[in-house]
């Protein structure tokens, strides 16, 4: 029986590791990256050892891939861990919705699909130009409208039309929008060079996004002038959002567009079709950060590590920084980044952008900035933004019970607990058993004064009981000895529990 039941072990283990053997070969092609697969054994695979070895192994790999930031989001890790959720072809449902919006306009052409080229899963960008102008190249990208969508139909409607006439510096002008029930369709102008990250990377932009960012063979940081006027630009922006009653959630690298020393932030409509932030994880597990305006500043103040350092920090908080010559940029990171920011108070737009980084920052735009929204669709924003925040603190609240039961399973099944006790177990049995005796005895001596013993009680709980055939005992005097004796019993049991506890 344990032969055959090895036996099935090690054909599991051999199927999972083909698998995994696939998948391996998959992602090291894209992005580079060697995974530690566990090693192959000809002679003695069947053991115990062996099989318990290789298990570890394959547990290390897949915690290898899943603590990944990019390619735990990968659609071939997704496959992989759960093919029957993740089996549909994206790209052939995007390219129906695509061709069914061609239809009804048909000055639009693809010029060709471009694979890959975001991270998400349920949305795909196309390469397309307007047979008007036949020399511009747009960028259309198709997404499915996520879990924080609390707009109705026609209010997201309503928002797209204002994001389609916007007409301001630091946002990306997007040229045209198109919402159903359970998806939208975009179109902005397509950048050749790319974003920021593209820029910090030193990659082209048509690229996919593991093979551009998985690892980065040329990244370095910005020098501190292009930090601070970068910086201040997307503030600038997150300012015009805050003030404008909209809400963003999704500042990082890839999302800000350079163009001749400009930034410009895209995929602003994000937060309203409800797509989740690529930062939610993160955030998610710091309760501090429950509201979009910290969510916007948190996630400046990641992007500001990237532009600084070249990659994005390995985890967050951040305990240290790396030492840097620009110390102004650090005293920045640390209000934001830092344990103790994390856990406290986050610094506003405003606030940001009075610092002694971004004070001194001359922008070519000097004019105020304003986006005018109806005042119905303004409500309607306002109740969106509750609910999403709502919902974020709700997650939160849940997180945080499960870690508190976690970590008390955790010390309740340590050796350490265990040990104590037992050692209190042991002590209190004791404790019992003493007890227990001494009532014997008290029982006992009872038992002799009323059988007419002439030995008086030598224990003051148990006074002799008053005889009905001799003198007659004084009534305030058998009723001291009968109080005594009840003080006596309750101090040994308020002694027990104390001990006890």
């Amino acid at each position: 029986m344990l032969k055959l039941l090895s036996l099935s072990l090690s054909l599991s283990l051999s199927l999972s590791l083909s698998l995994s053997l696939s998948l391996s070969l998959s992602l090291t092609q894209v992005c580079g990256i060697s995974l530690p697969l566990p090693p192959k054994k000809l002679i003695g695979n069947m053991d115990r050892e062996f099989i318990a070895e290789r298990q570890r192994g394959l547990q290390a790999y897949l915690d290898s891939i899943t603590q990944h930031p990019l390619l735990c989001s990968s659609l071939f890790v997704k496959k992989f861990l759960d093919p029957n959720n993740y089996s549909a072809n994206y790209t052939e449902i995007a390219l129906q919705q695509v061709s069914m919006f061609f239809r009804s306009d048909p000055k639009w052409e693809v010029l060709e699909p471009l694979k890959d080229m975001g991270w998400r899963i349920r949305k795909k960008y196309f390469l397309i130009k307007n047979k008007e102008q036949p020399k511009e190249r747009y960028l259309l990208s198709w997404v499915d409208l996520g879990p924080d969508k609390f707009l109705s139909d026609k209010d997201l409607q309503s928002a797209m039309k204002v994001l389609t006439s916007l007409s301001t510096p630091y946002l990306c002008p997007l040229s045209f929008s198109s919402t159903s029930e359970s998806s939208a369709l975009l179109i902005r102008p397509f950048s050749e060079r790319g974003s920021l990250r593209d820029h910090i990377c030193k990659v082209k932009p048509r690229e996919s996004y593991l093979k551009k960012y998985c690892n980065p063979k040329k990244s370095q940081g910005l020098e501190l002038q292009h930090i601070k006027l970068y910086g201040r630009q997307i503030l600038e922006a997150l300012k015009l959002l805050h003030d404008g009653g909209m809400f963003f959630g999704h500042l990082h690298a890839s999302n800000v567009i350079v163009d001749e020393g400009v930034c410009q932030l895209t995929d602003v409509e994000n937060g309203m079709l409800g797509v989740p932030s690529a930062l939610r994880p993160a955030f998610t597990q710091l309760r501090k950060i429950n509201s979009t305006e910290s969510i916007d500043v948190f996630s400046f103040g990641h992007l500001l590590y990237e532009m600084t350092y070249g990659r994005p920090p390995d985890s967050i908080p951040v305990d240290q920084f790396p030492p840097v010559p620009y110390t102004t940029v650090v005293s920045v990171l640390q209000s934001i980044l830092s344990p103790e920011a994390c856990k406290g108070k986050m610094p506003t737009v405003s606030e940001l952008m009075q610092t002694p980084l971004f004070s001194d920052v001359q922008l070519q735009h000097s004019e105020k900035l304003q986006i005018k929204i109806p005042s119905r669709l303004k409500e309607a924003l306002k109740t969106a933004k509750e609910s999403l925040e709502k919902r974020l603190q709700e997650e939160q609240r849940v997180l945080h019970q499960h870690r508190r039961l976690t970590r008390a399973q955790c010390h309740h099944g340590s050796e350490e607990e265990r040990k104590r006790r037992k050692i209190l177990a042991r002590k209190q049995k004791s404790r019992q058993s003493a007890f227990e005796n001494e009532e014997d005895v008290s029982v006992r001596n009872n038992n002799n004064s009323g059988s007419g013993a002439s030995s008086p009680p030598t224990c003051p709980s148990s006074p002799t009981p008053p005889s009905t055939t001799g003198t007659s005992i004084c009534p305030s005097v058998c009723l001291s000895l009968c109080l005594s004796s009840h003080q006596s019993y309750c101090n040994r049991i308020l002694d027990m529990l104390v001990s006890t506890l």
